[in-house]
């Protein structure tokens, strides 16, 4: 009975897990609302994760890393600054995403992200659609789609525009350094927008892989993406009722109950987990803690190249989130489904980061965030392979919200441009080497 009522719990609470982690109006052209996706159609998934091939020498590859010169990030484009428009013409602003589309992508892809300021276009959802739409992106559903349903800003089931953590019970939770992607899928590139900032706080936190990846301790590197990482996903604490068993079929019990919630939990996911029995809680109530297959925590960008820190840790380990607690106060786990949303951060061999590693991860982590105080109308156009992202602590009433791209326009030919320029610098690099050692 115990078994049943459990895996009945758990059946709703999965359908509602995350685990796996009003502007003023304003006349819009005269042309019908461009979008990648008909409004009564659903986007298409989200595209699985590009791991690219295995590295080498990570070594190697980060102490090139260490001298090369990078681009700056995440740039800001005003449209009243930059390009001498009238915040209030939402026409020539779109004409100008129209005609500089493939420059504003190319932006986004060297310096990793793009901060635009100023454009009233954005500040309503028609205004935000038709701006990532000018530029060609092409939108997806959210990466958390087969194991929850994240809001959307409008209410409406297959808008491409979600809510982007505005929940007044989430205020005082700090939203740890992350890139999206769940189990197997991960979107190339996101745009965040601002409808309505908070009073206070709030900011929208970016961070550039790139940099991460060029600043940690060379040892750490090698050892993290050596043995690779993993993360639990979620924590079931409903088994208490086992330790009540006679002794001889507590055994019986564990193992019938991981082999039932196993096949639950991956008939509901697009990857395969682990299950691995734990204690939890103020009174150690045993429970069965769900890890994700192990990954590596640096890749190489599909399209330019570099490598680039790809890894959740910040976000996911159990050991930040509590000494940020101590600043910022509890998590607030209100309700069943957020009860399960309790992750963590392993090696992939299921061994525990040290507390020495966790804080030089934190620190090169903060060092490298750039806090940006949005506001209406603002928006973050980020590559989520170079890019993390998170959010800060805020007081009063806060509206984001956040659009998902499988790729874009023009990609293809970006690809060979890019990857042609860096060829050309890098053979420059290697001439003027040689002939400095002739010399």
């Amino acid at each position: 009975m115990k078994l049943t009522v459990t895996l009945g719990v758990l059946t709703s609470l999965l359908a509602g897990s995350s685990a796996f982690v009003v502007a003023p109006q304003h006349r819009m052209p005269s042309m019908q609302l461009a979008s990648s996706v008909a409004a009564d159609q659903a986007p298409p998934l989200s595209p699985l994760t590009l791991w690219g091939e295995r590295i080498s020498d990570i070594r190697k590859l980060h102490q090139e890393m260490r001298q090369k010169e990078l681009p700056e990030f995440a740039p800001e484009l005003s449209a009243v600054k930059d390009l001498a428009l009238k915040r209030e013409d939402v026409e020539a602003q779109l004409q100008y995403v129209k005609d500089h589309a493939m420059e504003i992508k190319t932006m986004m892809q060297k310096h990793g992200a793009v901060i635009f300021r100023d454009f009233d276009l954005m500040k309503t959802q028609d205004g935000f659609q038709q701006f990532y739409s000018a530029l060609g992106m092409k939108v997806c559903l959210d990466p958390l789609h087969s194991v929850s349903a994240r809001p959307t800003v409008d209410g409406k089931k297959n808008s491409p525009v979600y809510e982007a953590v505005n929940k007044e019970s989430r205020k005082n939770f700090f939203i740890g350094m992350h890139n999206e992607f769940v189990g197997t899928r991960a979107p190339r590139a996101a745009a965040f927008v601002c409808f309505k900032a908070a009073e206070t706080g709030g900011e929208f936190l970016v961070a550039d892989g790139r940099r991460l990846f060029r600043d940690l301790d060379a040892d750490l590197v090698e050892e993290l993406y050596n043995r690779q990482i993993r993360y639990s996903v979620m924590e079931l604490p409903f088994f208490g009722w086992i330790d009540n068993l006679p002794g001889p079929l507590q055994n019986v019990a564990m193992s019938v109950t991981k082999g039932l919630v196993t096949a639950a939990i991956n008939a509901k996911v697009d990857f395969d987990v682990d299950l691995l029995w734990g204690e939890g809680g103020y009174d150690n109530t045993k429970m069965l803690q769900a890890r994700a297959p192990s990954q590596p925590p640096i890749v190489i960008h599909p399209v330019t190249q570099d490598p680039t820190w790809f890894c959740n840790v910040h976000s996911h380990s159990s050991k930040l989130r509590k000494d940020r607690e101590a600043i910022y106060g509890a998590e607030r786990f209100e309700d069943g489904a957020s009860q399960i949303n309790k992750s963590d951060m392993f090696y992939g061999d299921d061994g525990e980061l040290s507390d020495e590693q966790l804080k030089q991860i934190d620190e090169v982590t903060m060092k490298n965030v750039k806090f940006v105080k949005m506001t209406e109308g603002d928006v973050v156009l980020l590559d989520n392979y170079k890019t993390m992202h998170g959010r800060n602590v805020f007081d009063g009433t806060r509206k984001h919200g956040v659009a998902w791209f499988e790729g874009w326009e023009g990609e293809e030919e970006m690809k060979k441009t890019l990857v042609g320029n860096e060829q050309t610098k890098s053979a420059a690099s290697r001439n003027l080497f040689f002939a400095d050692v002739a010399n």
